[in-house]
C-alpha cells in the first residue's frame, strides 16, 4: 500500500519516475507509477477505498497544463536521459557477457587436452 501512496504523491508533485511527465492522475497511472500492473487498484477491494478517494480528489485538483515549450523541453531531456541510461545498461550487459565468454573459453581450452576415461 505504501508504494501506491508514494506514487500518488510523486504524481501530484509532478515528478513521476515510471510514467511520462504530465500524465493524468487516475487509478491506472498511480498503479503503474507504483510499479504494479494497470488495473491493480480496484473498487471491489476494500483496502483501496481511501486510496481511490485520494486519487479522485487529486485528479480534480491537479490540472494538466498545456504543453508549454519549457515542459516539452523538460520532457525531451528526461527522455534523452532515460535512453542514455538504457544504452549504458545495455553496454554494461554486453561487457559482462563478453567477460564471461572469455572466461568460459579459457576454461574449455584447459579441459580440451584431457582424455576422457572409458569404462
Amino acid at each position: 500500500m505504501k508504494e501506491y501512496w508514494e506514487a500518488l504523491e510523486r504524481l501530484k508533485a509532478g515528478c513521476p519516475s515510471r510514467v511520462p511527465l504530465g500524465s493524468s492522475i487516475n487509478k491506472d497511472t498511480v498503479a503503474l507509477e507504483a510499479g504494479r500492473k494497470r488495473g491493480s487498484i480496484k473498487k471491489s477491494r476494500s483496502s483501496f477505498g481511501e486510496l481511490i478517494a485520494a486519487i479522485d480528489t487529486a485528479s480534480g485538483e491537479v490540472d494538466v497544463p498545456a504543453n508549454k515549450p519549457s515542459d516539452l523541453l523538460r520532457k525531451a531531456r528526461a527522455e534523452k536521459q532515460n535512453y542514455k541510461e538504457l544504452y549504458h545498461q545495455a553496454l554494461n550487459r554486453e561487457l559482462m557477457l563478453l567477460d564471461r565468454l572469455v572466461r568460459l573459453e579459457k576454461e574449455l581450452a584447459r579441459f580440451s587436452n584431457v582424455v576422457p576415461i572409458r569404462e
